[in-house]
Parts: structure tokens; C-alpha cells; sequence
């Protein structure tokens, strides 16, 4: 009787059964995460850390006799914590920075003094002094999906006072300028956007949403491809060059041929 009972009991599933083989279940794959986990996590901290240490060391050799030794400014530079990633991004991928010489404003240059991943090791050392803007996502910069039409809007809303409605600059207050953007990274486009170089405004993600960017990036580009299909576009500054030239070159071909009819009646 009692064999029987103990058989019965054994045969018999317990309701938890299922609840314990999940707990299980859950506590293996819980220590298999762990054992794995540390080492990738240490792994990226090592590079960051590794990264961090060489923006450090390119930054001293290059940046520091404006910026200060800690990046925090001196009379020749201003302070660069919290401009983020981004800023450094754009003026070093630009070739703004390092000058050449001190100036009212930094012009952009091909010459670009660094490699891409030399940029992005100062960027992250400056980005670990205070938190700033990131470097933008390739998703808003590549103009992928984006509406130029809806982004010549924007942009004539928003940049075309200073850039000119054509993207072909103007001149500011002081000797400063906006420069073209015309044929500029749609990267460095929306840092600039974001981060607010020189006498640029800061256009956060409030004032022009990550997709409103991204259609300024489009139409930016679509405007480098078409060109001047119309003849030399005169610097694209609007009627006053066209008025000019006509007054110029109309009025020098009019006196020309007076000149050359007085000369045959005579």
C-alpha cells in the first residue's frame, strides 16, 4: 500500500513544476549574459577610454594655444565644453580648425590637417568635458528620403536673410560673412545647424525638427545639382549684379557702335 502511494506520488506532476522550470530557465541564461556581458561592456569602455586619451594627446599638440590646456578657453579661444562632438566635427572636418592665423572668422578650407578618426578622437575628448550635441545620425544627412520642396520652405524661412535664397552667401556686420553651402556634406550642413558656428544661430531640434533638416539637406543638394541652368548666375545675388552688368556691358556695346557710326559718316 504505502509502495503504491509513493509511486502514485512520484507520477504525479506538481502545479509549481512549470514555474520552476522557467525560473531555471531564466537563471542559466541570466549567468550566461553575465559571464558574456562584462566583456563586451569593458571592451567599449576600453576603446572609449582609448579614444578619449588620443583626442586628449591631439588636442594638446594642436588646439591648446587657443583653447587652454583643460579646453576651457583662454583670450584667443573660447571655452569648448558642452559644444559637443558635433562642433568639433564641423570645424575641424571643415577645415575651419585649426587657423591658419587669428581672424574676425575662420573660413573653410579643403586642406583638412587630420584623418577622420583623428577627428573623432578630439571630438570625443571634448565631448567628455560636458554634455553638447552628438554627431548627427547618417539617416538626417544623407538627404534620403527627404522633400527638397519642403526644405527650400524651410530654408528660405529660416537661412536665406543671411545664405542668400540660392545657398551663394552674403556679407555680415564686422568682416564677417555667411559663406555659400552650396556643395557642402550634408553632415556638416546640419552641425552647423545644430552646434550655431560664428555668428550662426542654434537651430535645435524645437526650432527645425531632425526631418526638417534632413529636407534642407535635400534641397541644398538639389540646387547644387541644377546648377544655373539659366547662364552665369552673377554670384546668384538677385538683380542688383544682373542690373549692373546690363548698365556695363549694354551701355558700353550702345556707346561702341555711336562711336563706330560717327566715325563711318564722318
Amino acid at each position: 500500500m504505502t509502495g503504491t502511494l509513493v509511486k502514485t506520488l512520484a507520477n504525479r506532476r506538481h502545479p509549481a513544476a512549470i514555474v520552476l522550470l522557467l525560473l531555471v530557465g531564466l537563471l542559466v541564461t541570466g549567468t550566461a549574459y553575465a559571464a558574456v556581458a562584462p566583456g563586451k561592456a569593458q571592451a567599449d569602455a576600453s576603446s572609449a577610454s582609448a579614444s578619449i586619451d588620443n583626442g586628449k594627446k591631439i588636442f594638446l599638440a594642436n588646439c591648446a594655444s587657443c583653447h587652454g590646456t583643460g579646453a576651457l578657453g583662454t583670450e584667443d579661444g573660447p571655452n569648448l565644453a558642452g559644444v559637443g562632438a558635433a562642433a568639433v566635427d564641423f570645424q575641424m572636418g571643415t577645415g575651419r580648425m585649426p587657423m591658419a592665423a587669428p581672424n574676425v572668422q575662420a573660413p573653410r578650407t579643403t586642406e583638412i590637417k587630420f584623418t577622420d578618426e583623428e577627428i573623432a578622437d578630439v571630438a570625443a575628448y571634448v565631448a567628455s568635458l560636458a554634455p553638447g550635441p552628438a554627431v548627427p545620425d547618417s539617416e538626417y544627412t544623407s538627404a534620403e528620403g527627404g522633400d527638397p520642396g519642403e526644405g527650400g520652405e524651410l530654408f528660405r524661412v529660416n537661412c536665406a536673410m543671411c545664405h542668400n535664397s540660392a545657398g551663394a552667401g552674403g556679407a555680415l556686420t564686422r568682416g564677417k560673412y555667411a559663406p555659400e553651402v552650396l556643395g557642402v556634406d550634408g553632415k556638416h550642413v546640419y552641425e552647423a545647424m545644430v552646434t550655431g558656428p560664428q555668428s550662426m544661430p542654434v537651430f535645435n531640434d524645437t526650432n527645425i525638427s531632425p526631418e526638417g533638416k534632413r529636407d534642407i539637406i535635400a534641397y541644398l543638394n538639389a540646387m547644387d545639382e541644377t546648377g544655373s541652368p539659366g547662364g552665369n548666375a552673377l554670384g546668384s545675388l538677385g538683380p542688383v549684379p544682373e542690373g549692373l552688368f546690363a548698365w556695363v556691358f549694354g551701355l558700353g556695346i550702345l556707346v561702341g557702335i555711336a562711336v563706330w557710326l560717327g566715325q563711318k559718316s564722318a
